[in-house]
């Protein structure tokens, strides 16, 4: 009990130190809101008012109506340029599609033959470079259907697909981006503000204090974690509450105190994971450049952006040594897909194991710090 209670009267010694430190307050304040806000809206893979040109070397009804069929807001309207034109063109960056319709076009469709169109794409945008050519390619199949229709030509394929898109209908960006803004960014400022508390300390002096007290080094690495991830645990759902479903009107379908719970659990891991980093650097610029790698690599490797069945083998199976990644799996499937804790027990356990052996690593390490600072 007096072990409890000292872990209790530090962290609220740690939240007191925080909430008066406008700097990290500022920080935890816009990480959670206008960052949220500012990704949602300004990253999007959509194809959006895309910038297309045509060579129209046909000049027959298709070819007009495919030149046509590129409307708002997917694409500006298409621009009419010359053969000698588009490779200029693209080298300016002025078109991110060039399509070549070529002489006799329309006779080689209605005479039964299969004839070529040239989609001519600055690869430079890569997401707007493969999503549009999906786009392009639809339209351009649809406006021959329709041709060959009205020319009394077969137009029936005998398949069809039908598409259905379950958790996003509209395969909404700001959708995807907004909640998985939050998740990333429980990520990091669990590192910055417990790495933080600790340069703090050193940095105010206020560690010598510490060490003359009846606590251990357990005790002050406990309460600075809870405290710490109480306050990342709160903005992280007043977040999506208020930021996400109010505000921007994204729906969360999954179970945000599921989602509470796990990001608690995970907190222990990678807060642990600041604290032992934050025991290399002596001053708050040198952790920032020393953890600023280690959480980029974990954001970005985690799953959430690059899926991981997209990446190397080997790097994929070291991966799943990382909680970032076991988090990021378990908060989607509970946000995006409304799982419950049946299905996803194991990555919470995953979790559990990992963040052990980072909290046994950080205890290790911030034992010999406060030796060697008597």
């Amino acid at each position: 009990m007096r072990s409890l209670r000292n872990i209790v009267r530090l962290g609220l010694k740690e939240l007191w130190s925080l909430f008066r430190d406008p700097v990290l307050m500022g920080l935890v304040l816009y990480t959670f809101t206008g960052a949220v806000f500012a990704v949602a809206h300004g990253v999007q893979t959509e194809v959006r008012n895309a910038a297309i040109a045509v060579v129209d070397e046909d000049r027959t009804t298709l070819s007009t109506r495919l030149r046509a069929a590129f409307l708002p807001p997917y694409f500006r309207q298409a621009d009419l340029i010359g053969m000698e034109e588009m490779a200029p063109a693209l080298d300016r960056g002025r078109y991110s599609f060039v399509l070549h319709v070529p002489a006799g076009f329309e006779a080689d469709i209605l005479a039964g033959r299969q004839p070529t169109l040239q989609l001519s794409i600055d690869a430079t945008a890569m997401t707007l470079a493969g999503n549009g050519t999906a786009y392009i390619q639809r339209i351009v199949d649809d406006e021959i259907a329709d041709f060959l229709s009205g020319a009394g030509g077969q137009s029936v394929l005998p398949a069809s697909l039908v598409p259905r898109a379950r958790f996003n209908p509209n395969l909404q960006s700001q959708w995807f981006f907004a909640v998985m803004q939050v998740i990333g960014n429980v990520t990091i400022l669990s590192v910055v503000l417990s790495g933080a508390a600790v340069i703090r300390e050193r940095e105010h002096g206020t560690i010598e204090h510490l060490m003359v007290m009846p606590v251990t080094a357990l005790e002050i690495m406990l309460a600075k974690i809870w405290a710490n991830g109480l306050v990342i645990v709160g903005a992280a759902v007043l977040s999506l509450l208020v930021v996400v479903e109010a505000l921007m009107g994204i729906p969360v379908p999954g179970s945000i105190g599921i989602f509470a719970i796990g990001a608690g659990i995970y907190l222990f891991s990678v807060t642990a994971l600041g604290i032992m980093l934050a025991t290399f650097a002596t001053t708050m610029p040198q952790f920032g450049l020393l953890a600023i790698p280690v959480f980029v690599v974990l954001y970005l490797l985690s799953g959430g952006v690059t899926p991981l069945e997209a990446m190397p083998e080997p790097l994929r199976s070291l991966m799943q040594l990382s909680p970032a990644t076991h988090f990021t799996t378990f908060a989607q499937a509970v946000l995006y897909r409304g799982a419950g804790l049946h299905l996803v027990w194991k990555e919470l356990l995953a979790v559990i194991c990992i963040g052990s052996v980072f909290l046994g690593l950080a205890l290790k390490r911030f034992r010999k710090t406060m030796a060697a600072a008597r």
